[in-house]
């Protein structure tokens, strides 16, 4: 049979396809761009028949027809390794829930842990090549982890989707899917957020720390999109990539003749990523484009593989730090915002490489609804909150009134200097509270 027929006899609608799942399943949609959209509808139409469906993805594009189908989660349980905010929304209802995770172990977790509780895989890809190829497109970074255990996998072809070059787990075979659903939807486009001023001046720190020839890790927001767009108009070159996200600002860095790869260690020459979300001229450069390589995280984050490129720059954000150095960068208290991510992945990672720096941004304050002024830095997380990296990995932390270098340094030190760095009018309630937790030396100046 060629891969044609074998294609043809696989083909079904998705009403047809999901009728697979019953009742207690577990699902896997993947991530982001690899999330389905018939296969949602259909299964939201089932919604009456089927009874404790759980699912996993990583961080919703948008807003799942299941939920609307069932908006109080009694059929549909959604379970996320990384929310967006549409995935906030639902946790908010209570009807969505974190999977706490580091990143460079998300494929293991599904060999290693989960091998017999994925019923369903439900994903979407390019569509197949000659040869009987699909590919993971801008979904890379666990997909094929996923469907190594899979008990049934369906996908969705979605023809607007990128087809991403690889390095491996990038593909998966004809012979190895049960069903294929064609659906034309459209390709969800995540542009960078906007960047505040205060986002800007952060931004401008953070190029102080650069080197012609460092190898870049952005992670996701306005901030650091900000730099990705000082760099490309700076006099810095030969900058590399190799990150677990690609975004727009390293599209720009490559239009600008920044992004060379040249001084790169691993992959010379690529960049290097695990997963794409941005604006369709990022689609269209992932595109057959074999300047880019696509892998799982089991590489990407390895901290060992991002040590082995110089003079790695790691540059993250966070919602807050206290005075020890501890860093939260996905909750608020117990209302669950992100997810760990591969920051602390890229922290370990960055601070081992010759040369390289790992370094987290945060506003040093933010106004409530009524105008009142609150600091991001506290004297200890509020109660609940989780800690994405610990203060025996943080180093340095900029906010728009400067850098400071933990690594090393006492904990009168830490304190001293995360205090030189928080918002001024905040300053000295925060010296009171570093004298009451005995972190505060008789030395300090402030």
């Amino acid at each position: 049979m060629s891969y044609t027929d074998e294609y043809r006899s696989k083909l079904v609608s998705a009403e047809e396809a999901v009728k697979v799942v019953k009742s207690g399943d577990w699902l896997d949609w993947g991530q982001i761009l690899s999330n389905p959209y018939a296969l949602d509808s259909a299964l939201a139409a089932r919604k009456d028949e089927l009874d404790d469906i759980k699912i996993r993805l990583v961080m919703s594009a948008k807003v799942h027809e299941i939920w609307k189908a069932d908006p109080t989660g009694e059929v549909f349980h959604m379970n996320n390794w990384h929310f967006g905010g549409a995935d906030r929304v639902q946790h908010d209802n209570g009807n969505a829930y974190h999977i706490p995770n580091l990143y460079r172990n998300h494929p293991l977790f599904y060999r290693k842990s989960l091998y017999d509780d994925v019923d369903v895989a439900m994903l979407r890809v390019p569509p197949m090549n000659k040869h009987g190829y699909f590919n993971f497109g801008c979904s890379v970074a666990v997909l094929r982890g996923i469907c190594d255990v899979a008990k049934k996998i369906i996908l969705e072809v979605c023809p607007g989707l990128p087809w991403a070059c690889g390095g491996f787990d990038e593909l998966i075979h004809i012979s190895e899917v049960d069903y294929i659903v064609e659906a034309d939807s459209p390709v969800v486009e995540i542009p960078a957020g906007t960047a505040t001023e205060t986002d800007k001046k952060i931004a401008e720190h953070v190029m102080k720390e650069m080197v012609d020839g460092a190898c870049i890790q952005l992670g996701i927001g306005g901030m650091p999109n900000v730099v990705g767009t000082l760099l490309a108009e700076s006099d810095l070159n030969d900058l590399g990539c190799h990150s677990e996200m690609l975004c727009d600002a390293y599209y720009h860095l490559f239009e600008a003749g920044k992004l060379t790869n040249k001084k790169k260690t691993l992959d010379r020459g690529k960049t290097t990523y695990a997963f794409a979300a941005g604006s369709q001229f990022l689609y269209d450069w992932i595109d057959n484009n074999p300047g880019l390589a696509a892998y799982p995280t089991i590489y990407t984050n390895d901290p060992h593989n991002i040590a082995k490129n110089d003079n790695v720059v790691s540059i993250n954000n966070c919602i807050e730090v206290d005075l020890y150095g501890q860093i939260c960068s996905e909750s608020s208290g117990t209302r669950h915002i992100s997810g760990t991510g591969g920051q602390l992945d890229f922290v370990t990672g960055a601070y081992s490489s010759h040369g390289g720096k790992a370094i987290i941004c945060c506003t040093s304050s933010y106004k409530d609804k009524q105008g009142n002024l609150h600091s991001r830095i506290v004297p200890m997380l509020p109660l609940g909150s989780v800690v994405s990296v610990p203060r025996t990995q943080a180093h340095i932390i900029i906010t728009e009134y400067g850098k400071c270098d933990l690594a090393g340094r006492s904990t009168w030190e830490r304190a001293e200097r995360i205090i030189n760095i928080a918002h001024p009018d905040l300053r000295d309630k925060l010296v009171k509270e570093a004298q009451a937790m005995k972190i505060w030396s008789k030395s300090n100046k402030i």
